[in-house]
């Protein structure tokens, strides 16, 4: 499920736009807005995709940290999980980035 930054109304995955105000959820979806605000920050070095305990085997192939401009839209495409992608993203800050490794 997405949710839209907008109202905070859940749509499926696959929805282009809210089902309930229409904003535009390739601009305007939580998970776009997080990676906008880290892209813009200076203290974030890179993003890490942080999955559910349960998730896909599309979701696990993300579980990695990436650099900031490269990281991949979320939701996932292929994610086979009976209620959606899960998946979200998480800052690294400049002290403590690692960028292109699995961190646990």
């Amino acid at each position: 499920m997405q949710t839209c930054s907008q109202c905070n109304a859940s749509s499926p995955d696959n929805a282009l736009n809210c089902t309930h105000c229409n904003a535009d959820l390739g601009e305007y979806s939580a998970t776009v807005a997080a990676l906008k605000r880290f892209r813009a920050n200076p203290r974030v070095k890179a993003v890490r995709v942080t999955v559910a305990a349960d998730a896909c085997p599309v979701c696990y192939e993300a579980l990695k940290t990436y650099p900031k401009d490269q990281a991949p839209r979320l939701p996932l495409a292929g994610c086979s999980h009976d209620y959606g992608c899960r998946c979200f993203y998480e800052p690294v800050l400049e002290e403590t980035a690692i960028v292109g490794k699995v961190v646990k």
